[in-house]
């Protein structure tokens, strides 16, 4: 039967990299300790059997560029796994744009041209509408901690498994990454300034809404950014946190990192959420031991992963200083006028298609939840789910 583990809650104790725990002599008791599932079913002897065999080679891409702080955690992790799982899967890294283009990363894995991928799931539209609510949209669910409710408390992962199948994937676990930042050529310090800017934004319904407050948007792959902020082709980009695009090199290109209030840091995209996930036919030749242990290997890649990534960036900030690069705050106002934007374009791109509307719904259910308190029913009234 197809595997539908959520992303479980792994204890590390104290370990520096989660993945460590599973390599040494303890490992049974970790994952007991861990409360993973599927301990029993991971004793010795299938392991054993496994190591004899040659193993299932999965080459996965990242959307991570070569060098950066995300594409060598992301290496690391995937070091790890052939001695995690007793060698029954190797995983072989590949970074951004070295097999696939980074929109056409999906059709790679569904056509069996790579096996896996872990890229910014934010690319999904253009392959389905629901998938602008696989990762953060404007507005929305705004720090790590309510996506995990979404998926978990209001039943988002399993509608999510359901639409990667749909694209011949599995998903194994989604990966929190960080908020986006906002680089620009040109100080913009309220929305009315976004007027006439041309942005590079990720497409769908991010970009959508850029464009209602009078942006005049493009879509480009990660690569083509700084090259088109230093040319000056665009005035202003939308990509990921301070330490990777710091490594980058966008503080050269870019005097400004325009951001949100204090309340709200990020108005766009403030879990940019990234995934893990591989060829059904490559997840059908695991065992079904591994295949729990895979969505756990993911789960714990996911913890290493956000705590690596904020550590880089508090050392990042400081630096964008040094070389001169203000940060604006947009005002609560901004942030007012941002979400009577984007509050439309939520209900436009759920009810273009069931799937949609029923993952939004699980994004509704989590924001008016009082333990999160995003939105309220006025906030919504007169809009409608095509469920």
């Amino acid at each position: 039967m197809p595997n539908d583990k959520k992303p479980s809650d792994i204890s590390v104790n104290n370990t520096t990299n989660p993945l460590d725990a599973l390599k040494t002599p303890s490992r049974r008791n970790f994952l007991k300790t861990a409360a993973i599932g599927s301990a029993a079913a991971v004793a010795a002897p299938w392991i054993g059997n496994v190591q004899a065999q040659e193993g299932i080679r999965i080459r996965m891409q990242s959307s991570w560029q070569p060098g950066t702080t995300g594409y060598q955690i992301f290496e690391k992790w995937a070091a790890g796994v052939a001695e995690a799982t007793g060698g029954e899967v190797r995983i072989e890294p590949f970074p951004a744009g070295a097999v696939a283009g980074a929109f056409e990363v999906a059709d790679a894995v569904r056509n069996g041209v790579i096996d896996g991928q872990n890229w910014f799931t934010v690319y999904w539209p253009g392959k389905m509408p629901a998938g602008v609510f696989l990762t953060a949209y404007p507005m929305g669910l705004s720090v790590p901690h309510q996506w995990d409710m979404m998926f978990g408390a209001y039943g988002g992962f399993g509608i999510a498994k359901d639409l990667y199948r749909k694209q011949g994937q599995e998903l194994l676990g989604y990966v929190h990454h960080d908020m986006n930042l906002i680089h620009s050529k040109k100080p913009l310090r309220s929305f009315d300034d976004f007027e006439g800017i041309k942005l590079r934004m990720p497409g769908g319904i991010v970009a959508e809404t850029f464009a209602a407050i009078g942006a005049r948007t493009t879509l480009l792959p990660g690569s083509e950014v700084y090259p088109a902020l230093e040319k000056g082709t665009i005035d202003a980009a939308d990509y990921v946190g301070a330490a990777v695009n710091y490594e980058l090199g966008f503080w050269q290109v870019a005097d400004y990192i325009i951001m949100g209030p204090p309340s709200t840091p990020c108005l766009h995209q403030a879990v940019d959420l990234m995934d893990i996930s591989v060829n059904r036919r490559t997840f059908e030749r695991m065992s079904p031991q591994t295949q729990d242990l895979m969505h756990d290997l993911v789960a714990a890649y996911s913890r290493e992963h956000y705590a690596a990534i904020q550590k880089a960036n508090a050392e990042a900030w400081p630096k964008y200083r040094e070389k001169g690069v203000e940060i604006i705050h947009l005002s609560e106002e901004d942030a007012t006028r941002f979400r009577e934007a984007a509050i439309p374009l939520w209900f436009k791109w759920a009810n273009k298609d069931p799937d949609a509307a029923r993952l939004f719904k699980a994004h509704l259910d989590t924001m008016m939840d009082p333990a999160v308190g995003l939105i309220t029913e006025e906030d919504i009234k007169g809009y409608q789910l095509n469920i």
